[in-house]
């Protein structure tokens, strides 16, 4: 991190000093024994002594720690700082001594000095202070900006995840209906196209108005349908109002996806897929029917889905299996919630 060097205002110096110097001759002031000229050498040296403790502080806590662990305070720069105001202190004192020659050396030096002591660490403290608290905001704000790079960059990964498998499963079914002389052959190739149009069309995008979503899901169950032939039923019950609302790119598609790779799907037991809405979730449920010997899952599924929800909208997904049923539920997105 880059160290700056403190930045308190000339005007704030000089008029604190001022004051500090003013203040120091109250007592003489309210003496029955009151000399001018006592007060205002007593004045001049304390507002002296405070502008050069004022610079010499800013000046030490503005220089570069000789480590890069840095403590909240720096007891070598107060030790340094202590003795430099002793020795500032000590020759304002005797410039004192000068000007006031009646007056007692001894007592007025131990006053001074204590003075000086006092002043000085209410200074080196308030600086101190404010240099940690300006360190620790640029050190958040560092904090953040490479969190918020690292989210982007983990975002933008997952949104071009797509699984090569289906590819290759595609164009083998391709290939086999084109050497049956299947009819539906160029259905096949222009929903292959539709579908990888969608890709490139929403691979830039965070969120897609769910009637659009649907249409690469169509285009996808009407690949999967050629490849396992009535293998498994489709059935969606959303409403016009949540077709308008959003949902990140292939969020549907994937969870469709995972339900045709990790169950059974077969003309003896089809599988079952459905899409609901349910309050402020939409659903998508399916009968499990997994297969024997299951593959461990990529991760490009569920987690792709409920890490783009999280750094979206900092919700979570749920997912719910009774053994039975497997369910996704995803919270609904409408455009005045997504900022």
């Amino acid at each position: 991190m880059k160290n700056s060097r403190l930045k308190i205002s000339h005007a704030t110096i000089w008029i604190s000093s001022v004051i500090l110097g003013l203040l120091s001759s109250v007592p003489q002031l309210a003496s029955h024994q009151f000399n001018p000229l006592e007060a205002a050498v007593n004045a001049g040296l304390t507002g002296s002594f405070a502008v050069l403790m004022w610079y010499f502080n800013i000046y030490m806590l503005s220089r570069k720690p000789g480590n890069r662990r840095r403590q909240s305070i720096s007891y070598s720069k107060l030790f340094s700082s202590l003795l430099f105001g002793l020795i500032v202190m000590f020759a304002l004192a005797w410039v004192q001594q000068l000007i006031l020659s009646h007056i007692n050396f001894g007592p007025t030096m131990l006053m001074v000095e204590v003075r000086g002591i006092l002043i000085n660490l209410v200074f080196y403290m308030f600086l101190n202070l404010l240099q940690q608290n300006y360190e620790n905001q640029h050190v958040s704000m560092e904090l953040e900006r490479i969190k918020s790079d690292n989210l982007a960059a983990q975002y933008e990964l997952l949104k071009q995840q797509i699984n090569p498998h289906f590819l290759f499963n595609s164009l083998n079914t391709l290939k086999a209906m084109v050497e049956s002389g299947d009819e539906e052959s160029v259905n096949f190739i222009l929903k292959l196209s539709n579908f990888y149009r969608f890709t490139l069309e929403s691979r830039k995008l965070d969120l897609i108005c769910l009637s659009e979503e649907m249409e690469i899901v169509n285009a996808y169950l009407f690949l999967q349908r050629a490849r396992f032939d009535g293998g498994f039923t489709f059935t969606s019950k959303l409403t016009d109002r949540t077709l308008k609302t959003l949902v990140p790119p292939f969020t549907l598609q994937l969870l469709i996806e995972n339900c045709i790779k990790h169950n059974v799907v077969s003309l003896q037991r089809p599988l079952h897929i459905s899409i609901y809405e349910d309050s402020e979730y939409i659903v998508v449920e399916n009968k499990l029917q997994v297969k024997k010997g299951e593959v461990r899952s990529t991760g490009v599924g569920l987690k792709n889905i409920g890490l783009r929800y999280s750094h979206l909208l900092e919700k979570d997904i749920e997912i719910i299996n009774d053994d039975k049923t497997f369910k996704v539920k995803l919270p609904l997105i409408y455009e005045h919630s997504h900022y």
